[in-house]
């Protein structure tokens, strides 16, 4: 215990401990966002459909969802160090391998490795959190990180845009590529491994299935993961379709695109703002319910801006808004189901982890099959995916715990 205690003192206001597994958290923003604006040039290169091109991006959220499930009880087994580790190697490897790709197929493949191994610091950085800190800090934690991890939705179609213009897109996988390896050996020689031997699963398939089990049980871990799970494929059904409708519709040059995730972002960075601040005063419960509230309104928003076509800017700011309030309702959910569980903190944020990522590529799959002559799909999508996150949470946690 006295050594947990020592690391808590020694990284709980080290700017070098937020900042590493912010980066960290970078990595699978880079690898979604920064291609977006490459989409046509990629499917003109492999001769497909744009499309096609969007399952690729479906495909490693795919890989995200089957990684967390496998990932998350390998690190309460093994620790959180080493699974880390491997899951940023392979992704850097992936990343390079991928410009030399000269088929739709292979390159819809590596995308799902990229994903599986790539959600391995997804999942586990959640669990290094809770190794070190209780419920209220936890959620003020991981504000703090999301704060660093939201420079890549930022600036990752800014460059994306600005690489599509002046070079080819193998170089977005190039950067992707040496972003990991930065963070692989900034990692390795800042970070220590958080949960010690003593607090260790041994890693079987019945204690796996034991530990399945009993968080699918409790209706209010449920309604946690739903409304997270159902926010985020709101937010996918923006990310798949969004380079279409802005760009393909609405005439924004791809260089342009990524400005208007300034505005989604300035918006989530309000939020995560807000949470660091409030969290400890009215807790992470309320908080959460305030980020739904929001997203709730924007959903209802971008239903009256499709049915009477308020026109663009209309839906940017009710995308923003929607957008924004992802950081403030997955931190505090992820806060509220890790607090319950501190054992087997990397299986609770493994199947958590998973139910948003299969939300997502769901949404995002369903998204890419619909003809995107309005921007209409999306933003119905993007409104029932909100309708549903907050009848989870009403229905599954709210009446429980009230």
């Amino acid at each position: 215990m006295s050594n947990n205690v020592a690391i808590k003192t020694e990284y709980k206001a080290s700017a070098i401990f937020v900042l590493t597994l912010g980066i960290l958290s970078m990595l699978p923003p880079l690898g979604v966002d920064m291609y977006l604006p490459s989409f046509l040039n990629i499917a003109q290169d492999l001769a497909v459909s744009p499309e096609q091109v969007q399952f690729t991006l479906t495909f490693f959220t795919f890989g995200m969802a089957a990684g967390q499930l496998f990932w998350g009880p390998v690190g309460d087994s093994y620790g959180r160090k080493p699974i880390i580790l491997l899951g940023v190697t392979v992704g850097a490897v992936v990343s390079f391998t991928l410009t030399h790709i000269n088929s739709i197929e292979n390159f819809t493949a590596l995308r799902f490795v990229q994903g599986f191994f790539g959600s391995a610091p997804v999942v586990l950085v959640g669990a290094l959190l809770r190794d070190l800190f209780d419920k209220n800090e936890l959620s003020r934690m991981m504000s703090m990180i999301t704060l660093v991890f939201m420079i890549a939705p930022l600036v990752a179609p800014i460059i994306g845009g600005q690489i599509v213009k002046y070079w080819h897109w193998h170089a977005i996988f190039y950067v992707i590529g040496v972003m990991g390896v930065f963070s692989l050996f900034l990692f390795y020689f800042t970070i220590p491994e958080t949960h010690k031997a003593e607090n260790r699963i041994p890693l079987r398939l019945t204690t796996i299935g034991r530990n399945f089990a009993s968080l699918w049980k409790q209706k209010e871990v449920l309604g946690y993961m739903f409304s997270s799970g159902f926010g985020f494929g709101g937010l996918f059904a923006f990310i798949t379709s969004g380079s279409i409708v802005y760009i393909g519709l609405y005439g924004i040059a791809p260089e342009h695109f990524g400005y208007f995730f300034m505005l989604n972002i300035g918006i989530m960075t309000l939020g995560s703002v807000l949470n660091g601040r409030l969290v400890h005063k009215v807790g992470s419960e309320r908080m959460l319910q305030l980020g739904l509230t929001v997203q709730f309104i924007a959903g209802i928003w971008l239903v009256l801006t499709a049915l009477f076509d308020f026109g663009f800017w209309s839906m940017a700011i009710g995308v923003a808004f929607f957008v924004g309030q992802n950081s403030l309702i997955s931190s505090n959910a992820m806060a509220s189901i890790l607090e319950k569980f501190p054992s087997m903190a990397g299986t609770a944020n493994s199947i958590a982890g998973s139910v948003r990522f299969v939300l997502g590529a769901t949404v995002g799959s369903l998204v890419a099959l619909m003809k995107m002559d309005t921007a209409a799909p999306m933003l119905y999508t993007m409104a029932a995916c909100t309708f549903a996150a907050v009848a989870c949470y009403y229905f599954l946690t709210y009446r429980t715990i009230k």
